[in-house]
């Protein structure tokens, strides 16, 4: 079991998001987030994870909710608070290729079918 974080951004009608390349959840369509560090406030940690990931600072707008993020056939649980936020400063890229395959904006009304579970719960 482990906590983790995630981030989504939106913009406009459209939604940020990372294809992943590694399980868990591997080929589907995710968030921006992972693990929080020890000492690091929840929103510390998802500000931490959308610079790494995606080389933006970012601000916290409202957290949207909590994921138990439950993978009884990959052994997987990790509870994952999701926050909305905002890009501040940078544009976006993809700054870990080894994580993640691609990134692209989706329309809020024509998102992949294959997401993530934080994704689909945020």
């Amino acid at each position: 079991m482990g906590v983790g974080v995630g981030a989504i951004i939106v913009d406009g009608g459209r939604v940020l998001l990372l294809k992943r390349t590694k399980e868990p959840e591997a080929g589907c369509w995710g968030i921006q987030g992972g693990a929080i560090e020890f000492g690091e406030t929840t929103e510390e940690a998802a500000r931490r994870e959308l610079r790494v990931e995606l080389r933006v600072e970012c601000e916290i707008v409202r957290l949207l909710g909590i994921t138990d993020h439950i993978l009884p056939g990959e052994g997987i649980h990790w509870i994952s608070p999701v926050f909305l936020a905002k890009i501040e400063t940078g544009t976006p890229k993809n700054a870990e290729p080894e994580k993640h395959s691609e990134m692209r904006w989706f329309d809020l009304e024509d998102l992949p079918k294959r997401r993530t579970l934080p994704t689909k719960n945020a």
